[in-house]
This record gives C-alpha cells, structure tokens and sequence, in this order.
C-alpha cells in the first residue's frame, strides 16, 4: 500500500476553499499549516490505481499553486 506526504502551496487567499476540497478526499489526512499558505496532505491508499487517483485529483484543485511531494513509501 502506498503512503505518501505532499506539501501542498496555496493560491493567495484560496486556503479555505482547498481545505474544504481536501477533506472530502478519502484515503488522506489533512494538516494546514497555522501561519503560512501550506497544506500538508498524507495519502494512504489501497493500490497504485488509487494512489494515482488521488495524485490527480491533487493536481486538478482549484487554489492550489505548487504540489510536491515530499516522501512515498509502498509497503508491499
């Protein structure tokens, strides 16, 4: 199973709504950093299809500026 940790930067102002986007994604925990315009998001998926999934649906958020990812791991 995959395991994976983004560092996701923001749009200026657009925090808010990319949390509300994130939270409705399965498979993720989410941290919002309290004093900057990064998110954290740690995947946890099933298989490399849903880990794929949620790669993309990251990348096709509105509000988000800049995606990188900072750690994977699959445990197989």
């Amino acid at each position: 199973m995959p395991i994976k940790s983004y560092v996701l930067h923001c749009e200026e102002n657009s925090k808010k709504e990319l949390l509300k986007e994130l939270h409705k994604l399965s498979e993720c925990e989410v941290i919002p950093a309290q004093n900057h315009e990064i998110i954290i998001v740690v995947t946890d998926t099933e298989s490399e299809e849903s880990d794929t999934k949620i790669y993309n649906q990251l990348l096709e958020m509105k509000g988000l500026k800049h995606l990188s990812l900072v750690s994977g791991f699959d445990a197989k």
